[in-house]
């Protein structure tokens, strides 16, 4: 079985938790997951200095669902071609997160996805300033990992950062990641027993 077929299957086990859209926009983000030496690394964007919203913060691809969409994965992949100009057909879905609310009034449901690598980018750079690619892996390590609480509109939220070499992904981005190495682990401790020689 290959990484991301036991990947799909550990997050079948969690069945996503939908919630009420009310006056929330729906919107949809891509988690693109490839191999690259035997290894899952995943895809973020960082945005360009210039937008109205999360200006030079590092995200996933996605964006508000538009009537032209079938469903929110389409409007993930939709998203995903217009920012990396990553195919459709080339991504494989592997399952989904539960749904977030973003503090900017969006319903977001998070997408994991694998596409090939290398792959021909075809970035749209009005939008994506770098492309940032890290080992899923590290990312487990609870060393970059912290939590803050925040006020928001007089409550108090907690927030989410990951630190890793130069890049800070904090904020939704980081609490969809959170939840996806939650769902994970198993899979990594699997893995971690076959590189110990305790696994088949």
């Amino acid at each position: 079985m290959s990484p991301f077929d036991l990947i799909s299957q550990h997050l079948a086990e969690h069945p996503a938790q939908s919630l009420e859209a009310q006056q929330l926009r729906p919107a949809a983000v891509l988690v693109p997951l490839f191999q690259r030496h035997n290894e899952t690394w995943v895809l973020f964007t960082r945005r360009t200095e210039h937008l109205p919203k999360h200006a030079g913060e590092i995200s996933f691809p996605g964006g508000g669902a538009e009537p032209g969409d079938a469903d929110l994965w389409q409007t993930a992949l939709r998203e995903t071609e217009e920012e990396m100009g990553i195919v459709a057909a080339d991504v494989t879905c592997l399952g989904q997160l539960d749904d977030i609310v973003s503090v900017h009034g969006y319903l977001v449901t998070p997408y994991v996805g694998s596409f090939t690598h290398p792959y021909p980018y075809r970035i749209d750079y009005g939008e994506i300033a770098e492309v940032i690619e890290l080992p899923l892996q590290r990312l487990r390590d609870p060393q970059i990992y912290h939590q803050e609480d925040w006020q928001h509109r007089g409550r108090t939220v907690p927030v989410d950062f990951y630190r890793l070499d130069d890049n800070e992904i904090w904020g939704l981005t980081a609490a969809i990641l959170r939840q996806l190495l939650s769902r994970l682990e198993p899979f990594f401790q699997s893995d971690d027993r076959a590189i110990g020689g305790g696994g088949e």
